[in-house]
């Protein structure tokens, strides 16, 4: 029995996707985005998500989101429907680009969805000092999105993912823009901040060093349609220095990794 399975029936489970399937209709006829997708996450775990272009590692993430309904099976977030989890603001979510308003300083992006839900400007003001601090942003709440760089927009994104504190955390490629370096250190820091907060973390990539290095479990699928087709337990340390890329126990996952995307046809046409 895995990790997550031992608290899935300790009832700790966060995500939980059973035959889950989805198919859009489209002009062309349709299309099948995943099939008979069964998983179950902790809490307190750190998944990844790895596979092709076009495998729906993506629409997955948009269907624990409520951005997209599935066509076949079911999926619970905490033990509600999607749509439920949406509306109790249960998860945050981090897209590809980090999407802020550039008319609004980093201070004000952040408080955003603090705002819709109505926070108190005290309290508003208490949460993003905490957020800003967890993603070592403290001293640029004045800043516009334009004086920083993509790293620090994107740790101002996560920062405002965090701000309503939702125990779920989905993120859909973030580093995937960033040049190699500024990638490894908020690798690093992002791990620094799952740590110090225990949420649960959803990751897209298509990373196979970034997948290792950040999970507890590492999910392989398919082509369109998208399937799971391996999910690989991490024997890594929690604590995890970069230079742990250059040891043979993670070398060893990493071409497992690699291994479970050929099984699965990766760049079948």
């Amino acid at each position: 029995m895995t990790v997550a399975e031992a608290k899935a029936q300790a009832g700790t489970s966060v995500v939980d996707a059973k035959n889950l399937g989805l198919t859009f209709r489209t002009n062309d006829g349709p299309v099948q985005a995943l099939t008979d997708v069964n998983l179950t996450i902790g809490k307190g775990e750190f998944v990844s998500f790895i596979g092709p272009s076009g495998c729906g590692k993506t629409t997955f993430l948009r269907v624990i989101a409520d951005l997209e309904q599935p066509t076949e099976g079911s999926i619970s977030i905490n033990g509600m429907t999607p749509q439920q989890a949406r509306e109790k603001r249960a998860y945050g979510y981090v897209f590809q680009a980090a999407a802020l308003f550039p008319w609004r300083n980093i201070a004000k992006n952040v408080a955003l969805p603090l705002e819709i839900m109505g926070v108190t400007a005290a309290e508003q003001k208490q949460r993003i000092a905490r957020v800003m601090d967890l993603v070592n942003l403290t001293g640029f709440e004045n800043k516009y999105p334009w004086q920083l760089s993509g790293g620090m927009q994107q740790r101002a994104s996560i920062a405002r993912a965090l701000a309503f504190d939702a125990d779920l955390l989905l993120m859909d490629e973030p580093f995937g823009a960033l040049d190699e370096i500024v990638r490894d250190h908020l690798n690093k820091q992002l791990l620094e901040l799952w740590a110090r907060t225990d949420k649960t973390i959803c990751f897209v990539t298509h990373s196979i060093p970034e997948a290792v290095y950040l999970s507890t479990r590492i999910v392989v699928m398919s082509p369109r349609p998208g399937r799971v087709t391996d999910v690989i337990e991490s024997t890594l340390p929690k604590e995890r220095p970069l230079d742990i890329r250059e040891t043979p126990e993670f070398l060893a996952i990493a071409h497992r990794v690699r291994e479970g995307l050929h099984a699965g046809h990766s760049y079948e046409d």
